[in-house]
């Protein structure tokens, strides 16, 4: 069973996040930020993973740290879940339409996190959310995760759009990359036979 729990106290932030790779796209989120909340649900239920995750922080001051710290915790789950990354496909793709828009997301589940973001928007805010956070949560994923993550906005003009389309497409990866490959699933798929800490 690839099901993992991470929980993340600081100053700023509380946070418990469980999950389960092989799931069904089961979600219960929690973070007070409405959109992040309707982002991370989309998260599970197209990457088909059960997720729980209840986030307390100093929302009174912005939405960064929690925004942040939740793609820690998430990252860290799936990390975590991954183990030695025996069996998995590694990588992952996705090219997701949503109406106007259009984004394509590549990801290497290669315990090397990096991030390329070419994403842009035309607003500052989407609800009351900075539109400047999304990068800082694809980052904290990325990092936590130790993934390597392109995502790159073709086209699109609606920012809710572009938001979403990026969160699908990190879904859609996501499932393929650690989807077990049944022809080596007893193999770490690197040619150094690990990803712990190779190049």
């Amino acid at each position: 069973m690839r099901k993992a729990e991470v929980t993340r106290k600081t100053r700023e932030t509380e946070i418990n996040a469980t999950i389960d790779l092989d799931g069904t796209g089961k979600a219960d989120i929690s973070t007070g930020i409405g959109f992040l909340d309707h982002m991370l649900d989309q998260l599970a239920r197209h990457g088909l993973l059960d997720l729980t995750l209840a986030a307390k922080g100093d929302l009174h001051i912005d939405f960064h740290h929690t925004t942040e710290d939740t793609g820690i915790a998430i990252g860290e789950a799936v990390s975590k879940a991954l183990g030695d990354r025996r069996g998995i496909q590694r990588w992952g793709e996705a090219l997701i339409p949503m109406d106007e828009t259009l984004t394509r997301v590549a990801l290497d589940a290669s315990n090397r996190p990096y991030l390329v973001w070419k994403v842009q928007f035309t607003k500052p805010k989407l609800g009351t959310m900075d539109t400047e956070l999304f990068k800082e949560w694809f980052q904290a994923f990325a990092q936590g995760a130790g993934v390597t993550l392109h995502v790159e906005n073709l086209y699109g003009e609606n920012n809710h759009h572009i938001v979403e389309s990026c969160y699908k497409g990190l879904a859609r990866a996501l499932r393929q990359a650690v989807a077990i490959d049944p022809r080596r699933s007893d193999t770490v798929p690197s040619t150094k036979g690990t990803l712990k800490g190779s190049l």
